[in-house]
Order: structure tokens, then sequence, then C-alpha cells
């Protein structure tokens, strides 16, 4: 699901930053952050957008189905058009 929401954000013509937690050193860590700080179940996708956290994948679908996940990307300055 993660490489579905990041072609979703991607389709608006913002270049999201990927933190594969898989691939960094200290991913167990950052991952057990989300899981205990922000409530992430499950912990990946974990989407910020504009240094605030949106959700999981079920949010940012949500977000699309509303027509509120462009101007959320244009208000944070991911997107001009």
């Amino acid at each position: 699901m993660s490489h579905s929401i990041k072609t979703l954000i991607s389709s608006f013509g913002a270049n999201p930053t990927v933190y594969e937690l898989d691939q960094i050193s200290n991913g167990k860590q950052v991952e057990r952050a989300l899981v205990q700080q922000l409530g992430c179940q499950p912990s990946v996708p974990a989407v910020f957008i504009g240094q605030e956290f949106v959700g999981g994948d079920k949010q940012v679908m949500s977000l699309q189905v509303r027509n509120e996940l462009g101007p959320l990307l244009r208000k944070a300055g991911a997107i001009w058009i």
C-alpha cells in the first residue's frame, strides 16, 4: 500500500520524501515511535504533509475521495497548481 500512496501523491506533481524503515539503521526505533507516539496501526505508511501527521493509507485515500488531498498538498507548499 505504501507504493500506492506514494504514486497517488506523486500524481499531483508532489515529490514525496520516503523513508524505507527496513533500509535505514534506526528503522525499528522509528517504527516503534510511530506506533507508540502516534498510534499508527499498522505503522506504515505513516504520511506527513507539511510536517503534520495525516495518518495511514486509509486516511490518505479518504482525503482523496473527499477531494481534500490536493488542497492539503497546496497548503503545505508541496504543489503549486
